[in-house]
């Protein structure tokens, strides 16, 4: 919303409840390119590189991307070489400084579609300023096609229109258009921390400013807490879980279009009767850790009966977890999970790094407490 905000022919007043690092980047990379700049630290951001960078190549600004953590690790090259196809020209790859050079010009580009939704979401928001017709050609199926969706509906506040069909998308030359004002939905990755939480907690609890038919992949929580057999209600814009923990059975989860629930509901299935199963979700040992790797790591160390596979996870629920000390490994979601898992344990849990929750979600740590959660 923030970069069709920064592209649009006039103002837009943008009304959304809450800030955290990755939008703080994105923010402070438009705010310097406004303001001539051409340094701009995305931090971890994953989106905000992938977003920024085709934005920048398109507008022909040559830019350095200052990066931090593990972002200079994660995948960037089938980007690179779609955008180095069409007249940019990169240094500095591998590197936590990334550098391009040149000025993007319309076409087909080509991009796989089994490494990061950023990449497709990333040129749509660049190709509308190309002159031409341009077209995106998807190698095998788009995994996390939700957010590419996402993508979409804001380009479409924006007057922006998008063809898509089956394995392609068509991107006509045009402008961004403002439409006065937008209201960011809730985020319902963020929400799906309390809504697991309801499950496996003392107490029900209640998430408000949910749009129930979000293009959002992850409003896919409320389907699987159903399956594992979670009491959910529903209102105009809010859900509502009781917790139900006796009643809780392994499920089968294809994680394919909601790779970031896979570590909170990992916690569910840690006390969830009988086994449940995750699979095809390999891509997320290239996010901010490894975190079919760092999920089993914590929940282990808790008390949890959990198998690492090469593309997910096998667990097999228990009575409950012991508590102990675990690290966020410098990701968000592990530190988020970590604390939900809480709920099970017998003893306290100590979370090392637990400042990592910024990234997405700054007032976690205040929210948990609200819930009547216990911080020392």
């Amino acid at each position: 919303m923030l970069i069709c905000v920064a592209l649009a022919d006039s103002e837009t007043e943008v009304l959304y409840a809450e800030t955290s690092d990755d939008i703080e980047a994105t923010a402070n990379c438009l705010a310097a390119i406004k303001g001539g700049k051409t340094v701009l630290d995305v931090r971890e951001s994953g989106s905000t590189l992938r977003f920024m960078l085709p934005v920048c190549c398109a507008l022909g600004i040559n830019a350095e991307f200052h990066m931090s953590g593990r972002l200079p690790e994660r995948p960037m090259r089938p980007l690179l070489d779609a955008l180095s196809s069409h007249g940019c020209t990169f240094s500095g790859v591998g590197s936590a400084c990334l550098k391009n050079s040149g000025k993007l010009s319309s076409g087909t580009f080509n991009l796989p579609g089994n490494i990061s939704s950023q990449f497709i979401s990333g040129l749509l928001l660049a190709l509308p300023l190309l002159d031409g017709d341009s077209r995106i050609n998807v190698e095998g199926r788009a995994e996390s096609q939700s957010y590419i969706n996402m993508t979409i509906d804001a380009l479409n506040i924006f007057g922006v229109e998008v063809e898509c069909e089956d394995g392609f998308y068509r991107v006509k030359s045009q402008s961004y258009k403002s439409p006065g004002r937008v209201d960011v939905e809730g985020d319902w990755s963020n929400a799906a921390f309390w809504l697991c939480a309801g499950a496996i907690g003392a107490g029900e609890v209640t998430c408000t400013g949910l749009n129930l038919s979000s293009s959002q992949g992850d409003m896919a929580v409320t389907r699987l807490l159903e399956q594992f057999g979670a009491e959910v209600s529903y209102g105009h814009d809010s859900v509502m879980v009781t917790p139900r923990r006796e009643k809780l059975r392994g499920i089968r989860i294809d994680a394919e279009d909601t790779p970031d629930l896979v570590p909170v509901i990992a916690a569910v299935a840690a006390i969830a009767a009988g086994e449940t199963v995750i699979y095809n979700a390999a891509r997320l040992r290239i996010k901010e850790s490894d975190r079919l790797r760092t999920v089993s790591e914590m929940l282990l160390t808790l008390g949890a009966d959990i198998t690492e596979t090469a593309d997910g996870l096998i667990i097999r629920g228990v009575e409950s977890l012991k508590g102990g000390t675990v690290s966020s490994f410098g990701d968000h979601r592990i530190a988020m999970t970590a604390a939900v898992a809480s709920c099970l344990c017998d003893g306290p849990v100590t979370i090392t790094g637990a400042e990592a929750v910024d990234k997405s979600y700054p007032g976690f740590w205040r929210d948990f407490k609200n819930l009547g959660g216990l911080l020392g």
